[in-house]
């Protein structure tokens, strides 16, 4: 953690977040909750920590590709509303609700939300491209299910939906 983390805010652009708490770490950042002007957003700070089985170049500018690409491909996915490239910091919309993960890991079934989940996932193979399927990605909010990372990648039927992301929602 970096000074303003540890002092709960980080700026954006010169404008300031009071981090609420951290949403969850993953293979390219830390995403907070937080606060600004009375209103919630996802601050995601992009790290460089190493990682073993996926390889990285510019992060936020990936970020950004693969925002325009899933926008383009119809995934429903949170709004960004920020780029610090310098700071290496995005603002996006805070979709409440849990993930897919949790309502597994408290005894209920993802069963309900396969039907959407599955058109994400031909909504992506038909722009050409793999989401991470893994169910912490996904929130649930009345009832509509939102793909919260941005990740995407070229699209490979063995990490499409049916062949890898299958395993994780059962």
């Amino acid at each position: 953690m970096n000074n303003e983390e540890m002092n709960g805010s980080l700026a954006v652009n010169g404008k300031d977040y009071r981090i609420v708490r951290l949403l969850g770490k993953g293979k390219g950042g830390y995403s907070y909750l937080a606060e600004s002007d009375g209103q919630t957003a996802v601050v995601k700070q992009i790290h460089h920590e190493p990682c073993d089985y996926y390889s990285f170049g510019n992060k936020i500018e990936a970020e950004l590709g693969d925002y325009e690409r899933l926008q383009k491909a119809g995934i429903r996915i949170p709004g960004m509303h920020a780029v610090d490239r310098d700071a290496e910091r995005i603002v996006k919309d805070y979709i409440e609700g849990p993930t897919v993960m949790e309502l597994v890991q408290a005894g209920a079934t993802a069963e309900p939300y396969l039907p959407q989940v599955r058109e994400m996932a031909a909504k992506a193979m038909a722009a050409g491209l793999n989401i991470d399927y893994y169910p912490t990605n996904f929130i649930v909010h009345d009832g509509l299910l939102w793909y919260v990372d941005y990740e995407c990648n070229d699209y490979s039927e063995q990490w499409d939906f049916e062949h890898w992301g299958i395993q994780y929602w059962r």
